[in-house]
């Protein structure tokens, strides 16, 4: 190899060891008790030790981004097939203080019963937070937050995803509920199952749950995939 192509070479070498690192960081909700909420971690070391933050890595050499996010998102719940999608892209140039990293964010559902969060040499801590009562956030993860919140909400207008977040059983108050409880506005009762029943999304399960003098039918998802429908 001549000396030119050496120093061509070694130039290159420098760009790439200079390039943006890049990470993912997963926004996970769930309901639980009538209340949205997420996980969050608490940061092991460095100059944000001690803060609060969503579940996020580095990508690994092999991953693409997709796979590095369900790596997270099963690294800390258990779970491997809920609801995940990309979000937004983050790259402020001072978002880090440790260096240079562009963050893909990724919206996760998942059902509360089925999530157990487990804990990381990486992390302090790992618990459930309600949206309404998070501790300040590090980086730029309050952001972060916005942009999950909106994208949730927009989606559970015009698509099925709401199915992540419920158990595989479920009555039509715990299914208004959700839509309640994250859109938060009250939907009237009757028009909501109407058009809930009228998209062909559920079915009754043969089973109910309740009052004996007053059980409610118990209904599940005909698919827990993603699908488009006009829910409001």
């Amino acid at each position: 190899m001549g000396k030119k192509n050496k120093i061509k070479n070694k130039k290159i070498r420098n760009q790439i060891n200079q390039a943006p690192l890049t990470a993912v960081d997963v926004v996970i909700f769930t309901v639980e008790e009538k209340i949205l909420k997420i996980i969050l971690i608490k940061i092991k070391s460095g100059p944000l030790k001690g803060m609060w933050a969503f579940p996020g890595w580095r990508v690994k050499i092999h991953e693409t981004l997709d796979k590095a996010a369900a790596r997270e998102l099963y690294e800390n719940t258990t779970i491997k097939n809920a609801y995940l999608e990309q979000l937004y892209s983050f790259s402020s140039v001072k978002r880090d203080p440790v260096g240079r990293i562009i963050s893909v964010a990724y919206l996760a559902l998942v059902n509360f019963i089925d999530a157990k969060l487990k804990t990381s040499s990486r992390y302090l801590d790992i618990r459930w937070f309600p949206v309404e009562q998070i501790p300040r956030l590090a980086y730029d993860h309050k952001e972060m937050l916005n942009h999950a919140l909106e994208r949730l909400k927009n989606k559970l207008e015009y698509s099925n995803v709401i199915y992540s977040l419920l158990p595989r059983k479920f009555t039509l108050s715990d299914l208004q509920k959700a839509y309640e409880i994250i859109l938060q506005k009250k939907i009237d009762k009757r028009n909501f199952r109407k058009k809930i029943l009228s998209l062909n999304l559920i079915k009754k399960v043969g089973e109910k749950r309740g009052e004996a003098y007053r059980p409610a039918n118990l209904y599940s998802f005909k698919k827990r995939k993603f699908s488009v429908a006009e829910i409001f």
